[in-house]
């Protein structure tokens, strides 16, 4: 960020705040003319670059002009305050985001061929690289939001499919890295002769081997819907190409000896198993695995029309040497010269014709590693990563607050030593990757939860009954509405559903798999929470516990969430479960803690992966409009009821679910009627602060531990069912406390230490005093206590920065908020939203003269909200400065890189 936005007017008082710089009006009128002289300029480089770099055709080139000229102001206007770089960084990246929505949003109704541009033109034509261009969309989306909704509709971001996108591009990135790895180790690249003797015939040839492997694979998931499409069934895929290069590629290139090579370890008196062998290696399913080289061989034989080798004994003379030919085919001279060049530019064309143009990525770029497109860094987002040519893999999955030296790997792919020393077998342990955890997961998935019955158990089925009432008919059917609401075709976008109707029925295959795995653990995990309840009452009635019907929804969106998150799909990401089950972030808390502590063969990946979504929970999720947390605020601190209702932020009632059965169109098939329509749930009370026709959603936590590593520890413990209670019931392990108030103090204990540690490590990164540490977190903790509403709708990052600053100033530092800001981006949880687009609402008597809902930088937000707000707590904290207002970061001049 260069800065904030335009100088703010001078203003009379004292504190640490001080004016901006007012400006003269003779300057005001020269730098208006200024503004539109360099507006015009915008617009036309940027039409220049429509017509002349990117061709385009009539109809989008004028949807394109006419998004530009409508945000071009918002553009002059945010200039400071938008990008990370120079004004004509900032300004190449505005008009690639204009062009992406363009073609996401404006190519309705048009034949495929006419469609528009890719992903990869639009930043070519730029020169942006992808994560350049990730940082700013969603910036660009804040901004610019209510222009997309006038032209394209209220359902632009949506058909946006942004994140859909983030997340494709975040898995072909692992597998391109994945694909040359595998292909490095297992092929030379020249033959096998030193580089100064290798011909130029040998080194192409190569790499055409290469480039045909990437090929073959891109059009291959290419054929999968967007649900199918996902990292767990493309790394499949990929295993597969691999084995269809192994047997075909000359032998001559292999980079190992498949009959001295105990990497390929499983073998019989036939030969080595390939297929097994390599599902060994790469933890893959020996049946999805025989199923993908299936649908490639398909493949091989419809679009490259190959013809499989009739004489198998013929073949083994070859590249089938020393392997079992049972499971595989073989086509002869599939890949030599000549056919190794038509199959290229077949399966080019195929790749081409295939690829939806509405702004998608080429997927061929990632098959180079050295893409001018693809830099390095993190996307925003939160959990998602790109890993860059560079940067290590376990930096790109892990735990937003752990370090890098605090983690240990989980187990990777076996690589066994080689009796020959050959590079394929001799491998250093795998690193920790993306596509390798995805696979250890889904390896757990597999063996552990996949056996599991689907129905409940013989145990599990005598606490039902023990209830007051035997409530096994409302578990088993509700299981199924909320799994059917998650697993459905609507989950995965609008091609899920048409693939649904058109196509021979995979991706219903799939997502009834998926449904079955959660449901499975769902039911495996309940068993071991009331096997531990009933330990802790004494007794195995469990009503209160199994008759909640916000804590089923929750346990079953915390196991559709670990499926989901173990295949992850391209769509379907969190909080995809909280909108399909009718819950909130804050409500879903409630049963992480318990669900782990449950579940003992849980991967560490997927524990991290419950962390990490805590920890978004805790900083920004739960202040959220419409988050729970804020029903049980509003009993916890009455005081607080007014903002709350003024700011607009209860949570909505919880939808019903014969409501979520109809909405989906969910058939129940043989499971009992539903018994929900006429029972609210019994926990739900309503506000006195609301009207009694509205239902509350209210759950409170008091029993659950942070998300991060130290525990905090909780002076009141009681069963898991109290954390579930009326928010207003009385706690009777807290001296006649109610559950809301107790609950609330164990949220903002998780607040207070998830701030400690992000404190900590800032301040240990810009090299402050402990002193000023202490201040920093003394300073957060009173204004979490004493002015809660400066978190709502807000990151608890904002804040913090805000009193980084804050206190510097008070004690006298030179610390500038650039110098905060430039440190702060090198966290491993920065978004740049986090400074570049801070939540006010302006009260009708504001100094800016604005009215309302607003987003602005984060010195605004400081100069404007913050100061105004704790002002006396940061004088208190003492010694500070002589009370004038020389000391207010201004917007131009102290800013932000």
């Amino acid at each position: 960020m260069d800065g904030a936005d335009a100088p703010q007017p001078a203003r009379s008082g004292s504190g640490v705040t001080a004016c901006s710089t007012s400006t003269a009006q003779g300057r005001m009128n020269g730098g208006a003319n200024a503004s539109n002289n360099a507006a015009a300029a915008m617009e036309e480089r940027f039409a220049d670059v429509c017509k002349r770099k990117l061709v385009l055709d009539e109809s989008t080139t004028r949807q394109a002009m006419q998004l530009f000229k409508e945000t071009k102001i918002i553009l002059l206007s945010s200039m400071s305050s938008l990008g990370s770089g120079s004004p004509e960084e900032i300004e190449r990246s505005w008009c690639a985001c204009v062009l992406y929505c363009v073609s996401k949003l404006g190519n309705a109704g048009k034949a495929k061929e006419d469609r528009g541009i890719t992903l990869r033109q639009i930043l070519r034509a730029f020169d942006l690289k992808i994560v350049d261009f990730f940082k700013e969309m969603p910036q660009f989306c804040i901004k610019v939001g209510f222009i997309l909704t006038g032209l394209y509709g209220s359902d632009w971001e949506k058909r946006l499919e942004l994140q859909e996108l983030q997340a494709n591009l975040v898995h072909l990135c692992s597998l391109g890295r994945h694909y040359r790895r595998a292909y490095q180790e297992l092929f030379l690249l020249n033959d096998g002769k030193p580089a100064n003797n290798s011909s130029e015939l040998n080194v192409q040839q190569a790499s055409e081997y290469y480039d045909f492997g990437w090929l073959l694979f891109l059009v291959l998931r290419n054929q999968a819907s967007s649900a199918v499409k996902n990292l767990l069934t493309s790394t499949t895929e990929l295993v597969s190409v691999l084995a269809v290069l192994i047997i075909h590629i000359p032998v001559r290139l292999r980079n190992f000896s498949i009959e001295d090579s105990s990497c390929f370890a499983k073998k019989s008196d036939k030969g080595v198993n390939l297929i097994a062998s390599l599902c060994e290696r790469y933890l893959t399913s020996e049946d999805e695995l025989s199923k993908a080289l299936q649908k490639t061989n398909i493949l091989i034989k419809d679009i490259l029309k190959k013809k499989p080798c009739s004489d198998v004994s013929e073949c083994q003379q070859g590249s089938l040497s020393f392997i079992d030919p049972e499971g595989l085919t073989f086509f002869k001279n599939f890949l030599e010269e000549d056919s190794l060049k038509s199959s290229l530019q077949v399966l080019e064309k195929e790749y081409v014709n295939g690829l939806d143009t509405k702004g998608e990525l080429d997927a061929r770029m990632f098959a180079n590693e050295e893409d001018s497109l693809l830099g390095s860094g993190s996307l925003s987002g939160g959990a998602l990563k790109l890993p860059g040519t560079k940067r290590k893999y376990d930096d790109v999955m892990a735990s937003p607050t752990k370090s890098t030296a605090s983690r240990a790997p989980m187990s990777p792919p076996r690589f066994c030593p080689s009796p020959n020393g050959n590079s394929f077998c001799n491998s250093k342990m795998a690193p920790f990757t993306p596509v390798s955890t995805a696979m250890t997961t889904a390896k757990w998935l597999r063996s552990a939860i996949s056996p599991l019955p689907s129905k409940p158990s013989g145990e599990l089925l005598r606490f039902f009954s023990a209830c007051d009432k035997d409530v096994t008919d409302d578990i088993t059917c509700r299981a199924a509405i909320i799994l059917g609401a998650i697993f459905t075709g609507s989950s995965f976008g609008e091609r899920m559903c048409t693939s649904l109707r058109n196509t021979s029925g995979m991706d219903a295959i799939w997502t009834e798999q998926r449904k079955m795995e959660a449901l499975k653990l769902y039911y495996r995990v309940l068993e071991s929470m009331c096997r531990a309840e009933s330990q802790i009452l004494s007794g195995s009635n469990l009503t209160s516990l199994l008759s909640n019907e916000r804590f089923h929804r929750c346990m079953i969106a915390c196991s559709a969430e670990l499926v989901l998150a173990t295949h992850k799909t391209v769509t379907m990401m969190f909080p995809a479960v909280l909108e399909k089950t009718g819950i909130t972030a804050f409500d879903l808390s409630k049963v992480i803690e318990s669900f782990v502590r449950h579940e003992d063969s849980l991967p560490r990946e997927l524990k991290r992966h419950l962390n990490s979504l805590e920890e978004r929970l805790l900083e920004s999720m739960a202040w959220e409009k419409g988050s729970s947390m804020y029903n049980s605020l509003i009993v916890a601190r009455p005081t607080l009821s007014a903002e709350i209702n003024r700011l607009g932020l209860l949570a909505e009632p919880m939808p019903s679910l014969d409501a979520i059965a109809v909405h989906h169109d969910i058939s129940l098939g043989g499971l009992p009627p539903l018994p929900f329509h006429k029972q609210p749930d019994k926990d739900e009370v309503r506000s006195p602060k609301r009207a009694c026709t509205e239902r509350r959603n209210v759950l409170v936590d008091n029993s659950f531990r942070s998300p991060v590593k130290d525990v905090i520890k909780s002076k009141f413990l009681p069963p898991l069912q109290s954390a579930f209670a009326s928010p207003t019931r009385p706690n009777p392990a807290a001296g006649g406390e109610t559950c809301a108030e107790t609950g609330i103090g164990v949220f903002l204990s998780k607040i207070t230490k998830l701030a400690a540690i992000r404190i900590k490590c800032l301040c240990e990164r810009l090299q402050l005093s402990q002193q000023i540490l202490e201040r920093v977190y003394s300073l957060v903790q009173q204004i979490i206590s004493q002015q809660t509403a400066l978190f709502f709708n807000r990151h608890i990052d904002q804040i913090i920065l805000c009193c980084i600053y804050g206190v510097a100033k008070i004690s006298q530092l030179a610390l500038t908020f650039k110098e905060i800001i430039f440190s702060y981006r090198k966290q491993s949880q920065c978004k740049p939203q986090v400074f570049r687009s801070v939540y006010v609402n302006w009260p009708s008597r504001s100094r800016s003269g604005k009215i309302g809902e607003d987003h602005v930088d984060i010195i605004t937000f400081y100069n404007e909200v913050f100061i105004p707000t704790v002002k006396p707590l940061l004088v208190d904290l003492g010694p500070g400065t002589s009370p004038n207002r020389n000391n207010e970061p201004k917007s131009g001049g102290d800013g932000m890189h």
